[in-house]
């Protein structure tokens, strides 16, 4: 079933899914998940598909790959109780685990930047093709919140830890050029090119044999999948915690009342 917040466009060699909610600069919904968790299914059956290319919708602002979890997703889930923040959570980790076990390449096109979830998406993905210009934020922290979708095992994995720390516990966003100099991104493009660069990656792929890139990928993967299913399950109760926590509202309140927080009077109470 379309998604209003997803659009899957087949080019024969490969699959594009364009998270299509620019007004919230691609925050994540559960209509562009279910959409990209189809277009794995459909790649994954489809031995002509040689990738999955995944970006965000662009609008007169210009594009941006993905700001993380829909704010009023967030508020909702600090009202429920922890059973149900925690199947809240799973639905952003299951999808993470659904680009591990794609066959295919997953490509990440990013324009402006990708935060909290939105950082978690591209990390999981196979490659990372990004404008010169984007920045990457693990923004959880600023708001009280834990990272989820993979996203400590995927710092862990492809950082220095010093810089996974920083950008965990202090929010600050990191250049694409920096990433790329790290070898967590694979390719930075001029602003504007990244989409047109993932997908001519994604023909190339498509050019190659398909059983053996799949056996490829299962080989580069697999440690990677058994530390991610790891952190995936281990993030699942400090995320909901969090969600319940007066950290989480007071970072919320202040991102809606365009304010400073003030974690430390949480200190003091």
């Amino acid at each position: 079933m379309p998604s209003e917040t997803c659009r899957i466009i087949d080019r024969d060699t490969h699959l594009v899914v364009v998270n299509d909610n620019p007004r919230r600069r691609n925050a994540l919904t559960s209509g562009f998940q279910a959409g990209l968790l189809r277009a794995l299914a459909q790649a994954a059956a489809e031995p002509r598909i040689g990738a999955v290319v995944v970006t965000g919708a662009e609008d007169e602002s210009g594009g941006f790959f993905c700001a993380g979890g829909d704010l009023n997703v967030l508020i909702a889930a600090q009202t429920m109780d922890e059973p149900g923040r925690r199947a809240a959570i799973q639905e952003l980790q299951g999808l993470i685990a659904a680009i591990l076990d794609c066959p295919r390449p997953v490509i990440a096109a990013v324009e402006g930047g990708a935060a909290g979830a939105g950082l978690s998406l591209a990390l999981a993905c196979d490659m990372v093709v990004a404008a010169r210009d984007a920045q990457f934020a693990a923004s959880y922290v600023n708001a009280g919140l834990v990272p989820d979708g993979g996203l400590t095992g995927s710092l862990s994995a492809a950082l220095p830890p010093a810089l996974a720390a920083e950008m965990c516990l202090l929010g600050r966003a990191v250049s694409a050029a920096r990433l790329h100099d790290l070898g967590a991104v694979n390719t930075v493009t001029e602003p504007g090119r990244a989409l047109a660069e993932a997908e001519a990656l994604a023909a190339r792929l498509a050019c190659g044999p398909a059983q053996a890139q799949a056996a490829i990928k299962a080989l580069l993967t697999g440690a990677r999948r058994e530390l991610m299913r790891g952190q995936l399950a281990a993030e699942v109760a400090p995320m909901a915690a969090a969600l319940g926590s007066a950290e989480a509202a007071e970072g919320i309140a202040a991102f809606l009342g365009k304010r400073a927080t003030d974690f430390r009077a949480l200190r003091k109470a």
